[in-house]
């Protein structure tokens, strides 16, 4: 098997590496209305756009919850070993097409469902290789094909970021795709600097939440010391002030200077907020989550809001291809994941959430013409023990079943494996009755979820297997869940 490790890069350009390390600079220097551009989007380039959206969901999304089988067998099989935390079966949002259905409080994604443009990916999870219960149990923890540190946050975060099997992994899998790729822009991230947009010489492009400032723009006003720093630092970083014979003085000028002129690019997109007396197509499709006075009700809510302006503004954020980055926490539920009964607590708040905010989007980027020119998909540390713990909760386990939106989505099917649901099964890591928690060793790896998701967006197989070393170690590249 190829045992090579993600930490491999494709050459960069010098230019390139000042154009990103200024665009992620940006976000650490620091806007305000581009209401016309929003409200009328450019609709000529939808052809030769695309975009990815990971939402990632930080603890360990409950799956086995998340994505529940409806067929009389299998349902039994979950109801039995959940218990307490077993979902009614009538009241699951059905997938159409296929005998899985999603946890009732995400019924704002049933139009979707209906439609066939959300689809589930079962029992994904970091893999070196193909690994069966056989090899697990006997190969010694050092082997490569055990994936570090199982069942720990953040080396299972890294791992899924990274589509790497090694917790040390410095790079993640959105970055190296922009590198390979050559995009205009890093990885733009909504939700803070994550493992998933770092890439050998460059950082995710960080925005603030809409209505917030961001860099020199926010450098607005007449107080004389604001406009005298304002004018200082134009100044300082203006072209005919670059060229310094010290490399890294240079190259630190030409970074300031880029982000400058990125913050001035994006900072009219970033202020807009929801107008509800005048919205745009955008706001309209937002308004289930937008109070009276504009403002939006969730964390999610508010990324994935500045995610469909930024795709409405492409032709000033710039580039035909873009990987943008949300997340939402809370997922670590060991305790109370339900409260009065299964379809209340912890884990119904949050997933509904969820499903709020990506209907939403869904709805504006079909408004604006770009439904199939953008597809979302979820990510998560872990999924959890198919069996419930004494807490009303859920432990630690491997792996999880994910979820992809989009128009290009080929719904009415699940893709992978979904595992037994027989505690010490196959799929189970257990053997001893101690350890028989239903943990699934994943039949999918991220490194094929991803391939799916890249190949779509334009990567080639030389490319892929740039982006994703170990992709080579798995028959199946493509696994068919995007037209």
């Amino acid at each position: 098997m190829n045992r090579q490790h993600a930490s491999q890069w494709a050459p960069m350009d010098r230019r390139q590496w000042l154009r990103w390390g200024g665009a992620s600079l940006a976000g650490a220097l620091g806007v305000g209305s581009l209401s016309a551009l929003l409200q009328n989007p450019v609709k000529a380039q939808a052809d030769g756009y695309k975009a990815l959206v990971c939402v990632f969901l930080y603890g360990g999304n409950d799956g086995q919850n998340t994505v529940v089988p409806t067929d009389t067998t299998r349902y039994n099989q979950y109801a039995t070993v959940r218990g307490a935390l077993a979902l009614p079966r009538n009241s699951l949002v059905p997938m159409a097409g296929t005998d899985v259905g999603l946890h009732p409080s995400m019924a704002a994604l049933a139009p979707v469902c209906s439609a066939r443009k959300i689809a589930a990916v079962a029992n994904v999870g970091p893999l070196f290789g193909p690994l069966t219960k056989t090899e697990f149990r006997s190969l010694p923890g050092t082997s490569p094909l055990i994936p570090d540190n199982l069942f720990s946050h953040s080396d299972q975060q890294i791992e899924w970021e990274a589509s790497s099997a090694r917790s040390l992994e410095r790079t993640g899998w959105g970055g190296r795709a922009t590198d390979t790729l050559g995009t205009t822009n890093p990885v733009i991230s909504v939700g803070g600097n994550g493992h998933f947009g770092l890439s050998a010489l460059g950082t995710p492009l960080v925005l603030p939440g809409p209505g917030d400032t961001f860099g020199v723009e926010g450098l607005e006003g007449p107080w004389a010391p604001t406009v005298a720093r304002k004018t200082a630092l134009e100044a300082l970083y203006q072209p005919g002030n670059l060229g310094s014979s010290n490399v890294l003085l240079d190259a630190y000028a030409q970074q300031q200077r880029t982000a400058f002129e990125v913050s001035s690019r994006l900072g009219a997109i970033v202020g807009v907020e929801p107008n509800p007396a005048a919205p745009t197509l955008i706001d309209t499709a937002f308004a289930p989550l937008t109070n009276a006075q504009g403002a939006i009700g969730t964390d999610l809510g508010r990324q994935l809001y500045q995610i469909a302006k930024l795709v409405a503004g492409r032709a000033t954020v710039q580039g035909d291809r873009q990987i943008f980055f949300a997340q939402q926490g809370g997922y670590d539920t060991h305790n109370e994941q339900i409260a009065a009964d299964s379809l209340s607590g912890v884990h119904a708040r949050l997933l509904q959430g969820l499903a709020d905010a990506m209907a939403c989007f869904y709805n504006a980027m079909a408004a604006i013409g770009m439904g199939n020119n953008v597809t979302l998909f979820t990510q998560s540390d872990f999924g959890r023990t198919f069996v419930p713990n004494s807490s009303s909760g859920t432990d630690h386990a491997w792996g999880n079943h994910h979820l992809v939106m989009g128009g290009a989505v080929q719904g009415g099917a699940v893709y992978g494996s979904y595992p037994e649901l027989v505690a010490g099964g196959p799929n189970d890591v257990g053997v001893s009755s101690w350890e028989l928690h239903g943990r699934w060793i994943p039949t999918t790896s991220v490194d094929q979820y991803a391939a799916t998701l890249l190949r779509w967006f334009g990567a080639s197989d030389p490319q892929l297997n740039t982006i994703l070393p170990n992709l080579t170690n798995f028959s199946t590249r493509n696994l068919g869940f995007l037209g």
